[in-house]
């Protein structure tokens, strides 16, 4: 049986569609601070690469390109689950089909982690790491540029990762919970923080091109 004909509102609700109205504009509305503060990143980047474009073609060669396609891939595969785990949660309150495809999710999500720890040791053994007390190597390019660049790319993706992390947590709180079969992880809380996961995922189809395909590769 579907779960929103079993469930019944929270006492400040007067019905179901009420609350999930409530939620969803809650959602919504924090998404809509995230966007800002990825939006302006985002606008900060596109500036300096107007105002530098070849030292920001430059450093982007130094990406790992097979990393940053693979976490994509890994991102993109996540978000089909995260689907498939709200499509689960709406079709019934009893089955554990939702809380495994809320593990996949956050085991994909972890997994996007671990490659993008590996590809974050490479750049530190190639001295690309723009912190202080560290040796930046430029690798060519004008020192203050690369260390712009590099700057920007761990702040977006370091950011990112924060964000990931978090999800990672909620998603395999909401399949725990799922399994005890916790009135606090309803098919609507499933859907809310769906809608935060596919915000990670595209802020990251947003950086994968602006940081990893800025330069021509050879």
């Amino acid at each position: 049986m579907p779960e929103h004909a079993r469930s019944a509102p929270a006492h400040q609700f007067e019905t179901v569609i009420q609350q999930k109205v409530a939620a969803s504009l809650g959602m919504w509305t924090f998404l809509a601070t995230e966007i800002l503060i990825f939006g302006g990143l985002f606008t900060a980047y596109l500036v300096f690469r107007v105002a530098q474009p070849e030292t920001f073609a430059t450093m982007s060669r130094h990406m790992d390109l097979v990393m940053g396609t693979l976490n994509t891939g890994v991102l993109l595969t996540s978000s089909l689950t995260m689907a498939l785990a709200v499509r689960a949660a709406h079709a019934s309150d009893r089955s554990r089909a939702a809380a495994a495809w809320l593990m996949v999710t956050a085991a994909l999500g972890a997994g996007f982690l671990v490659i993008k720890g590996l590809e974050w040791h490479h750049e530190y053994g190639e001295h690309l790491v723009p912190l202080l007390g560290l040796d930046f190597d430029p690798h060519g390019a004008p020192y203050g540029e690369a260390h712009l660049f590099m700057s920007l790319y761990f702040l977006m993706t370091g950011l990112h990762a924060i964000h990931l992390a978090l999800g990672c947590l909620l998603v395999l709180g909401l399949a725990l919970l799922r399994l005890r079969r916790s009135d606090r992880a309803s098919a609507t809380v499933v859907e809310m923080s769906g809608l935060y996961w596919h915000l990670v995922d595209i802020v990251w189809v947003f950086l994968f091109p602006l940081l990893y395909l800025v330069g021509t590769r050879s």
